[in-house]
């Protein structure tokens, strides 16, 4: 068996030239691959889908903090090794940029790549966003914090995905960096017929430091600007004030927030008041006296289990497990026809209540589901293995019906007139979901997750071997 070694630059170049169709694929198969471990019948013992939980060892005297994540699929297994610099690092150490490998192997065990990390992890994670990202119906204006290839990668991937709606690119970063100065440099890089291709020529790219003046007003303009907030920073402390947002006039409008930048307990990049509001029940009956964009009532994370113990934000908030949701929960619901996204968007893009008050007055939530905040019902579903964390029985297993489609009762009499209230009960459910995920407030925390790196890893072996990338070992494993 032959074992695919790919460089990053090889890595890089390969997924820079993806067309909107082979992106549009990625977020296909890792889509999936997330549904597939979040509502799954599977057991640690069927062996289909077991993430462990990553390990760590830190390094006082280069400051270096090194990750081992494994992570095993029907596809094969895999491990991957990334060192970074340590956040509680002497700063006098020289910094670590990310680096490391992800070996992938098959379903019996011989190697079949050896793939460099550093592009391969910024672009999981920014393509994980992305399952997020496609549903909503406006893309205008991204605000991003940082300027690592984390923040890279997830520009780049909006721009190939929704490029053709995308006008307005605010980046904030501490100051004007090599890093910052390395980013504008790879955007104006990009050829002009891609750029064309995707529909993003005329879009605007701007810095913002707090060396600047005017830094106060503009981040708050730029943030209450903004249809995406991308948070893409390794900071220990909010990056900003959480009164920009959770005010009537921040309130109003409704955002995508992806926080992707911290990953310990130490670290966090959203307030604690984000978090809490959009989390906030409201007793039945209770009504807004301002418009407000919809609230889900969760937080949307990549990994109960590792947002409970390593999300800084999550953990500072004393969120509990019903308050979150995982995102293999939410991203099978993708036909979400353009038609009616945009009658929704038409109708209005806020709403006088939230989601979770809806359904309380529908009487349809179950304190037992973070899918029943958002959804209403917990019933007909399968539960994951109670080989996992005892906290992931409450999150996952719900039966959920995709939206929009609707069937017609054929009988007749009482049946029919109960068939019909049904309907009206799962279409309304539906509505709010749908108007949630693509015009509402949504906020999504990821950590990081093996599982990742395994399916985009073998997605990209098979996308090289097609282009002929890459150096091939022969022979690497006996058969």
């Amino acid at each position: 068996m032959s074992l695919t070694v790919l460089s990053d630059e090889q890595i890089r170049g390969l997924l820079e030239s993806l067309s909107h169709e082979e992106a549009q694929g990625f977020i296909g198969t890792l889509r999936n691959a997330l549904h597939e471990y979040s509502t799954g019948t599977q057991s640690i013992h069927d062996g289909v889908v077991h993430q462990p939980e990553r390990t760590s060892v830190h390094s006082s005297t280069t400051g270096a903090t090194t990750l081992f994540m494994p992570s095993f699929s029907a596809l094969g297994h895999a491990v991957k090794v990334v060192t970074v610099s340590s956040p509680t690092a002497d700063p006098s150490l020289p910094a670590i940029r990310p680096t490391g490998s992800v070996t992938l192997y098959s379903p019996l065990g011989p190697p079949i790549g050896f793939l460099h990390a550093q592009t391969l992890t910024a672009f999981r994670t920014a393509l994980a966003s992305s399952c997020l990202l496609t549903k909503r119906v406006n893309v205008r204006t991204l605000t991003v914090f940082g300027s690592g290839l984390q923040a890279y990668w997830h520009i780049r991937l909006a721009l190939m995905l929704r490029g053709d709606t995308i006008r307005q690119v605010y980046i904030i970063n501490r100051r004007f960096s090599e890093n910052a100065r390395g980013m504008f440099k790879k955007i104006y890089g990009i050829p002009q017929d891609i750029k064309q291709r995707e529909g993003w020529e005329q879009a605007q790219f701007s810095l913002l430091t707090p060396g600047y003046g005017e830094y106060d007003r503009l981040q708050k303009e730029h943030l209450r600007a903004a249809d995406v907030i991308y948070c893409c920073t390794p900071s220990t402390e909010a990056l900003f004030d959480s009164s920009i947002l959770t005010n009537h006039e921040g309130r109003r409008k409704g955002r995508l927030i992806v926080a992707v930048g911290s990953y310990t307990k130490q670290m966090r990049e959203l307030p604690q008041e984000l978090l809490l509001q959009a989390t906030r029940p409201h007793a039945p009956g209770h009504l807004h006296y301002h418009k407000h964009a919809t609230e889900g009532g969760v937080i949307v994370v990549d990994t109960l289990d590792g947002a409970l113990k390593e999300a800084g934000e999550i953990m500072e908030a004393g969120l509990k497990p019903k308050q979150l949701i995982e995102l293999g929960e939410l991203v099978m619901i993708h036909r979400l026809a353009r038609e009616e996204e945009e009658s929704i968007a038409s109708q209005s893009s806020t709403e006088a209540s939230s989601i979770s008050e809806s359904f309380d007055k529908l009487d349809m939530a179950s304190s037992g589901s973070a899918m029943s905040t958002v959804f209403g019902s917990e019933s007909g579903g399968s539960k994951r293995s109670s080989s996992r964390s005892p906290t992931r029985k409450g999150s996952s297993g719900v039966g959920v019906p995709l939206p929009f489609h609707h069937r017609r009762s054929s009988s007749q009499g009482a049946a029919d007139d109960h068939r019909h209230k049904q309907q009206q009960r799962q279409h309304s459910q539906e509505d709010h979901l749908a108007r949630w995920l693509s015009t509402g407030n949504v906020i999504y925390k990821s950590v990081g997750l093996g599982l990742m790196d395994l399916t985009v890893g073998f997605e990209i072996v098979r996308l090289a071997e097609e282009r002929g990338l890459g150096s091939r070992v022969e022979g690497f494993s006996s058969s």
